[in-house]
């Protein structure tokens, strides 16, 4: 699927940006920054626009949507904005009856479990899509020159809420269905799969110039249950969004990322990747010599300083800068989501010190 000519990618406004050569294994001087969940709850003026207005609501109207997604570019003066929505959207999309409840998350009103729930599960209709494109379309013309991110969840991670009907961390009845009913399993995987890859492919084709695939819960798996019950519908996933290609036949970025994933690291990127998001539990010289160092990181400094004095914090993140440097591209990023009690002022002084030391 080649994009348009009007594509940010193909009439060069993003192809030649930090991110975009970085993810492309070109390092560049000064190295991209940006910041997983950098459009949330850390930034006062998000909670203000966000204020009496549902997530999922406020993740399907375009205009809320621009509005939050250009915060922390304004803000944090970050290389690239991410897209805000929420890897459930899809579900929602595809007629499901799903909400986010303030602390605890996705939440399904009837979890899938049974081969009748399974059957009635339908693909996305085109016209569902419309706030999405609406909003990628106002995003990419106040961002110029600055790349958006889409995203999405792997589907092992969107079957988790699917099937266990809200956030666990032992995921009893995903394990029981993948132990003793694996049809079921990899009919309810695949769809995940085809109605994520819906949902970025949609990002990518009214401009995004990069994508990201969240697994925040494969590293619950073991390697060779990671092979068995995530890879394949990962990989499912990514063929599709594989498919995107700029029109000199480049294609589109594609990062992974998943947390504690250090045993999984290189089944994660044979799933499809260009470019692998890595946690802070794995450093960034170890997952280089992984692969050879010849595929682009992203990451991973720490959250767990960003409550440290600015000695530290700065420390650390040169810590990091060196640890990726035999990688040939490197995005920095946080190891996670930004914390939601962050100060907002670590984040731009991250930012301003990456952008004047590397």
């Amino acid at each position: 699927m080649v994009l348009t000519s009007e594509h940010p990618l193909n009439t060069g406004k993003t192809s030649r940006s930090s991110l975009i050569l970085n993810m492309r294994g070109t390092r560049t001087s000064p190295l991209p920054v940006w910041f997983m969940r950098q459009a949330g709850r850390s930034l006062p003026e998000y909670r203000k626009v966000r204020e009496g207005i549902a997530m999922l609501d406020s993740c399907l109207t375009p205009e809320l949507v621009v509005e939050i997604t250009m915060q922390p570019v304004r803000r944090h003066g970050v290389d690239a904005a991410i897209f805000f929505s929420d890897i459930v959207i899809p579900l929602k999309l595809a007629g499901l009856d799903v909400d986010i409840q303030p602390g605890v998350g996705p939440v399904l009103a009837h979890p899938v479990r049974t081969q009748k729930d399974a059957d009635a599960l339908r693909l996305i209709s085109p016209e569902a899509f419309t706030p999405i494109t609406e909003a990628v379309s106002q995003l990419v013309r106040e961002l110029d020159e600055t790349p958006l991110i889409g995203f999405g969840g792997a589907p092992f991670t969107l079957a988790s809420y699917l099937i266990e009907g809200g956030p666990s961390r032992d995921l009893p009845h995903s394990r029981a269905m993948m132990r003793d009913h694996p049809q079921l399993w990899e009919q309810i995987l695949q769809w995940c799969a085809d109605i994520t890859a819906q949902f970025i492919i949609t990002q990518v084709t009214a401009g995004a110039s990069a994508l990201q695939v969240f697994d925040s819960w494969a590293g619950r798996l073991s390697p060779d249950d990671y092979e068995v019950f995530a890879k394949p519908y990962s990989e499912r996933l990514f063929a599709q969004l594989a498919e995107l290609r700029d029109s000199e036949g480049q294609p589109v970025p594609r990062i992974h990322f998943g947390v504690g994933t250090e045993l999984i690291l290189g089944s994660m990127y044979e799933a499809g990747a260009t470019v692998m998001g890595i946690d802070s539990t794995t450093t960034l010289a170890l997952a280089s010599e992984l692969f050879a160092h010849q595929v682009p990181l992203q990451g991973n400094i720490s959250t767990e300083v960003l409550t440290s004095p600015w000695e530290v914090v700065s420390s650390h993140v040169d810590d990091v800068v060196r640890s990726g440097l035999k990688a040939p591209g490197h995005i920095l990023n946080l190891g996670h989501g930004v914390p939601a009690d962050t100060d907002p002022e670590i984040l731009t002084r991250i930012t301003e010190h990456i952008h004047r030391t590397t």
